[in-house]
């Protein structure tokens, strides 16, 4: 066993680490979604990859396995919001690392308009001030359910929340 306190990697980064194409495209999704470093970039990669693994394994499975994995594996990202509920192999197939991006806490915080921008968003999930129904959400990276999603809103008893009320804008 290995050293709690070590856990493993969640990523695994490029094989490759000088082509240009591919720094050019993780400087943007980086900037785009307001990440700390590529390391959480190469986060969502490898999940998209883990993923994408999965389906593939899938097609090497008997025929009345193969439709009862491919249940689960869909029922799993539908839940996930990543593909919707009558989702085709192809679409499993063709995830990205913005798909998984999309679904961060830190992305749907900004979207629903709870911050102004997206590093605002990020600093609203770090320090506390955003809470997933009744529980205060702390992780950037939290992946949001479809379930979850109507629930983020501002943490109850937030100072921020207390700020914007004082000032007369109406919060969610």
């Amino acid at each position: 066993m290995g050293d709690p306190r070590k856990p493993r990697r969640k990523w695994s980064g490029p094989r490759h680490p000088w082509i240009k194409e591919r720094i050019l495209k993780e400087i943007d999704l980086v900037g785009r979604y307001g990440l700390k470093n590529k390391r959480e970039l190469w986060i969502a990669e490898t999940l998209a990859r883990k993923f994408r693994h999965r389906a593939r394994a899938i097609l090497g499975l008997p025929e009345d396995l193969r439709e009862k994995e491919f249940k689960v594996l869909v029922a799993k990202l539908a839940k996930l919001g990543i593909v919707g509920e009558n989702a085709s192999l192809d679409s499993i197939l063709g995830i990205t690392a913005e798909h998984i991006l999309e679904r961060r806490l830190q992305t749907i915080v900004y979207r629903k308009g709870l911050a102004k921008t997206i590093h605002e968003a990020r600093q609203l999930v770090t320090h506390g001030h955003i809470a997933i129904g009744a529980r205060r959400a702390t992780s950037p990276g939290y992946l949001v359910s479809v379930d979850e999603e109507h629930l983020v809103t501002y943490a109850p008893g937030s100072p921020y929340k207390e700020r914007l009320e004082a000032r007369g804008v109406e919060v969610l």
